[in-house]
């Protein structure tokens, strides 16, 4: 089974996340995404409800969500995440949803801007939280490719 470096425990389907159709609506993939890189942003990275009061926070630029298989009742879903590129003022994430049998089943991918929230406007990460974000993305850093192209960039350092 492929795995990106931050992984979630396992989560099966349930009944009120099925829709009309018998599988997994495509509300809960974005949801489940959203609430397991939210987790790792929050557990890794520390942007805590410290940082937010500090008068900083990120906002969502742009998400992109393939769905590859279906999931269907009770189904096992295996999450992770990978933080595979920051700057300045953005970071870009990767997440995958996997079947039991290890198949891709859906591949996330979200740009973050960091906001100064006095300002409402994207700004750099001071010194400090930077060399964090870079030092955390190097310590996770995977060495194979990853099995699916990226459809979402951000530029360098």
């Amino acid at each position: 089974m492929f795995s990106l470096p931050y992984k979630s425990d396992v989560i099966h389907v349930t009944q009120d996340m099925c829709d009309h159709n018998g599988h997994m609506n495509v509300t809960y993939y974005y949801k489940l995404f959203d609430s397991v890189y939210t987790s790792m942003y929050v557990e890794k990275l520390g942007f805590d409800d410290e940082y937010l009061q500090s008068g900083f926070s990120t906002f969502t630029l742009e998400d992109s969500i393939r769905y590859l298989k279906e999931f269907k009742l009770n189904d096992p879903i295996h999450p992770s995440f990978y933080l595979i590129n920051v700057n300045k003022k953005l970071l870009h994430f990767v997440g995958v949803l996997q079947n039991k049998e290890g198949e891709l089943a859906a591949i996330f991918e979200t740009v973050l801007g960091h906001i100064n929230l006095s300002a409402r406007k994207v700004t750099e990460f001071d010194d400090k939280r930077l060399n964090d974000l870079l030092a955390y993305k190097e310590l996770n850093t995977i060495n194979e490719q990853l099995p699916f192209e990226l459809r979402l960039k951000i530029k360098d350092l």
